[in-house]
């Protein structure tokens, strides 16, 4: 995407440039229904656009897509700029455009995200520039304090507008050994040390009565209540508690004397 020249079949490197006085001129043709002018001016505004499209080159998106995007907000802007603001047209111009290729690539995204949730993720890339810019430290603990947010949905926004990575997405390559991303992973649920302690549990489950293990079963893989479990039980809820704090307390005895 970077190294693209023609896009839409546009040469960008032959792309015009206007004056201020040209662009002022073929604004005020257009606005009275000149055609011509009207194509001149867009043409001439190309550059514009191609200047913020580069902003996101990052997001392995199409090059053609997103110029196409800042096309269509470069044609808003032309057709909602009023002259007698006295502002210049590049001005209005690029929030505009941004905003069009912001909007297309959220919603071509593959992960749909809620609205409120873009919204706090946008304060939150607000808010870190912000703090940036006094040089200050922008931890997710000060952005959560100058939002007045938990730090959790901080956190939470930033992570759902990052976009996906693929496991199999090479992180490193030389003499023709690509390194991937699931390559760098580790398995925290299957490693030795976690084989270990299930199996010191399983050992620790074999020495309790079959009703103690009922109950730990029903309350820890089934997720019961103590009351479901006195009525599938048939004993008391006081009964069914006893009995899983006692049986809680013979396991952890019972690794203990096993790691010792």
């Amino acid at each position: 995407m970077l190294q693209k020249v023609e896009i839409c079949g546009v040469d960008t490197a032959g792309l015009p440039v206007l004056t201020a006085e040209e662009s002022g001129e073929l604004m005020r043709r257009l606005k009275a229904g000149d055609a011509a002018a009207r194509e001149r001016f867009v043409v001439g505004n190309m550059r514009l656009v191609l200047s913020l499209v580069k902003r996101f080159w990052a997001k392995n998106a199409n090059a053609d897509d997103v110029f196409q995007a800042g096309c269509i907000g470069l044609l808003k802007a032309i057709d909602n700029f009023d002259l007698s603001v006295g502002v210049r047209f590049s001005t209005y111009a690029v929030p505009m455009i941004l905003g069009e290729i912001k909007r297309y690539l959220r919603d071509g995204n593959s992960l749909r995200v809620s609205r409120s949730i873009r919204d706090t993720a946008y304060r939150v890339l607000k808010t870190r520039e912000q703090l940036e810019a006094e040089d200050k430290e922008a931890t997710i603990e000060k952005i959560a304090e100058a939002m007045q947010v938990r730090e959790k949905e901080v956190v939470y926004a930033l992570d759902a507008i990052s976009d996906p990575v693929s496991l199999f997405e090479p992180v490193y390559n030389k003499s023709g050994d690509a390194l991937m991303l699931m390559d760098q992973i580790c398995d925290e649920k299957n490693n030795d040390e976690v084989w270990t302690e299930h199996a010191a549990l399983a050992e620790a489950m074999s020495h309790l009565g079959e009703r103690e293990r009922k109950i730990l079963f029903l309350r820890y893989y089934e997720g019961k209540t103590q009351t479901e479990i006195s009525g599938e039980v048939g004993i008391s809820q006081a009964q069914v508690s006893r009995l899983e704090k006692s049986a809680i307390n013979a396991i952890r005895s019972d690794i203990a004397c096993d790691g010792e």
